[in-house]
């Protein structure tokens, strides 16, 4: 309600721009905010071990819940004929090793989410456990008998000190709450409860689960069976100090039966997502050797069952590999891994050959158009099922086989067929700061007229260690719609460019990422697509920390929303959920060590030279930029006079920002609106 009314308040003040706010009746031709609610996207496609049908989760946004609805689907491969699976609101389908059943996980009546069987020949389906938490990395046992799983194992809290006995029906407050874990909240969660991950085994058929694994650790990540079953394989830290060591994990191998737990890898460094080859002789896992950097590439590496004779077998890559699933005959292995802003799928061969073999993979962050992917699926053939997305729609499910991909369905193709979107084109450019090789990405308007230069929005992705490309993004549809120009960027820093280009901003962030930003404005200018009378800028998280550096080294923006912010970097170490990575590896001392360099990189800074309209946004729920880091720069621009304004978006994190329809189009429109205040009309 409270954003509604400012949504207003803005567009009385404002100007056509933001016409959109209030629809008028009848089709439009262009993307709008109702067409939000009605966007559909599939994810974790699995291909049946025979490669003849694919299960996915649909999910597709509900205008009265505000929330998504997710249900699975099953597809014919040879024909693309797909019908629903379940009623349920399910995910995380894990076909069995025979292809006669699917397990997956729903909510049944409202209840603790469970484990759930289909039976592919009957269509019968049952829940298989009565868990008290919810089950995650679901993986079938070689014989299709048990389902491993992980789960919360909760623990009471021990109080300081012994409370007060309450007299008999009094109403006193909650009991206080002691902390005393290293990591005791994240973002999305909240505040975390007390316990840990460990892992499970369930009957396949039915009945009670048996816990492999305890201890004060967190164990998870992806589990995998050796063939025999006799032992499940998984990642975990459990080193004498592993809530502070951030990415020490290490590759651990279970005892079904008797439940003896033997460590795999011992190097300094993430060692995780292992998976056992079909004949059970070698383990395919990534990580790397931890050298402190602010970004490192995770590493495709191979080892014997037993942890000996480790090695990597992507380093001709030079890029990041995640996902690693063996080939069926055990000579090669299938990851997933960005360039260049595009996600791609690479199979492996053991020597370090690699051939592509999907592109175009989508991630779910329907949003804003960041690279990288959600799951992918292998058949024993060799063809792969996976998320298939562009600029031009959301993930569909893909398959590529022979060579070829071809796209199974085309969920929004009723809703996007009668619009006119607007159009992304890649560019190339040199940062004028030192001639790096810079990408960027042009969305123009759907009435573009080419030679005419535009109102432009320099989109800022966060991370920083993340990176844009071409795919699909809602937020700049709706600022094209609108009639903007969006330039966005994947300055040093970004992923997919090879771990050098990451680490130019290692210890070095905000600096020079600014000249290549500027670079890119420059150039479209150059070109008469930008405006330089019109020129807004935003960006979240990261992007949200550049937009504020920007805004406080140039005038040339008529106005700036920055989402999200780091401000501070001295109060962000110390209040933000990941505190005991971030300053071990993006600073390399402590804030009361180096004040001067935490603050020399701070835009608060450079508040003293901040001229431009900014708004500030910020989710009430976030807890990797806190809310206290947007208030510092509202209530500094305040002090100064500066025109401001701060968006709280109620019960939203950080990642969460955006993720319910009504969210992101009220923040669209809010942005849109305090934009359109500043914009000079023709």
């Amino acid at each position: 309600m409270r954003l509604a009314m400012l949504i207003s308040m803005l567009a009385a003040t404002g100007s056509a721009s933001v016409s959109w706010a209030a629809e008028p009746p009848g089709p439009s031709r262009t993307f709008t905010p109702r067409d939000v609610f009605s966007l559909a996207q599939a994810s974790d496609p699995q291909i049946s071990p025979d490669g003849k049908s694919i299960v996915y989760v649909r999910r597709v946004g509900d205008i009265m819940s505000d929330h998504d609805r997710t249900s699975l689907w099953i597809i014919d491969t040879a024909t693309g004929r797909q019908s629903p699976l379940t009623q349920h609101a399910a995910g995380r389908p894990r076909w069995s090793p025979d292809g006669t059943r699917i397990a997956y996980v729903a909510s049944d009546e409202g209840k603790h989410a469970q484990i759930f069987v289909h039976w592919m020949a009957g269509g019968q389906e049952s829940a298989i456990t009565a868990l008290a938490d919810a089950p995650s990395a679901l993986a079938w046992s070689p014989d299709g008998q048990s389902i491993a799983f992980t789960m919360l194992v909760p623990e009471e809290s021990k109080p300081l000190a012994a409370p007060l006995a309450k007299p008999e029906g009094a109403t006193w407050a909650e009991p206080i709450k002691v902390i005393s874990r290293v990591t005791f909240r994240a973002d999305g969660a909240g505040y975390l409860r007390a316990g840990y991950n460990h892992l499970f085994v369930a009957p396949a058929d039915g009945g009670a689960a048996r816990q492999l694994t305890v201890g004060a650790y967190d164990d998870g990540g992806t589990l995998s069976w050796t063939p025999d079953g006799s032992h499940i394989l998984f990642g975990s830290k459990r080193g004498p100090d592993w809530e502070r060591d951030p990415f020490n994990t290490e590759v651990f191998s279970v005892e079904v039966a008797p439940g003896d737990l033997k460590v795999l890898t011992s190097r300094k460094g993430p060692d995780e997502d292992p998976v056992v080859s079909p004949d059970g002789r070698l383990v395919a896992y990534v990580g790397f050797d931890d050298k402190l950097l602010g970004y490192q590439n995770r590493r495709l590496m191979i080892m014997n069952v037993d942890g000996s004779n480790p090695h990597p077998i992507s380093d001709t890559l030079d890029r990041s590999v995640s996902d690693p699933q063996w080939a069926a005959d055990g000579k090669s292995v299938y990851g997933m891994y960005d360039d260049q802003g595009l996600t791609r799928i690479g199979r492996f061969a053991l020597d370090g050959r690699m051939t592509a073999v999907a592109e175009g993979v989508a991630g779910s962050d329907l949003g804003r158009p960041y690279s990288g992917g959600g799951d992918f699926s292998v058949s024993r053939s060799g063809a792969v099922a996976f998320p298939w997305g562009g600029a031009d729609h959301p993930a569909d499910v893909g398959l590529a086989s022979g060579g070829t991909q071809k796209r199974l369905t085309t969920l929004n193709a009723g809703l996007l067929a009668a619009k006119t979107l607007g159009k992304v084109s890649p560019v190339h450019i040199k940062s004028r700061a030192d001639g790096l090789a810079i990408d960027y990405w042009t969305m123009t308007p759907p009435d573009y007229e080419a030679g005419k230069a535009y109102p432009t929005i320099l989109q800022i992705h966060g991370g920083p260690f993340a990176a844009y490309g071409p795919a699909w993004s809602t937020e700049d549809q709706l600022y094209a719609a609108a009639g903007y120009v969006v330039l966005y960027a994947n300055p040093r820093g970004s992923t997919s460019y090879g771990e050098a280009f990451a680490n130019k901003i290692h210890h070095a962030y905000p600096g020079t990422d600014y000249e290549d930003l500027m670079s890119v404005v420059d150039h479209a200018v150059a070109k008469g697509v930008a405006d330089p009378g019109n020129l807004f800028v935003t960006g979240g998280s990261g992007g949200g920390a550049l937009t504020a550096w920007i805004v406080g080294k140039t005038d040339r923006f008529k106005a700036a929303v920055t989402q999200k912010p780091v401000i501070n970097w001295a109060s962000e170490v110390l209040t933000v959920d990941v505190y005991t990575f971030m300053a071990k590896y993006w600073f390399g001392n402590l804030p009361w060590e180096d004040p001067q360099g935490y603050w020399a990189r701070s835009p608060l800074s450079l508040v003293g030279n901040v001229k431009t309209p900014t708004l500030v946004m910020v989710g009430e729920e976030d807890h990797r930029t806190p809310p206290s880091e947007a208030e510092q720069y509202y209530q500094a621009l305040q002090l100064r006079a500066v025109p401001t304004v701060l968006i709280r978006v109620p019960g939203a994190s950080h990642h969460g920002l955006a993720d319910r329809p009504s969210q992101l189009t009220a923040e669209s429109a809010v942005i849109l609106a305090w934009f359109g205040r500043y914009r000079t009309q023709p």
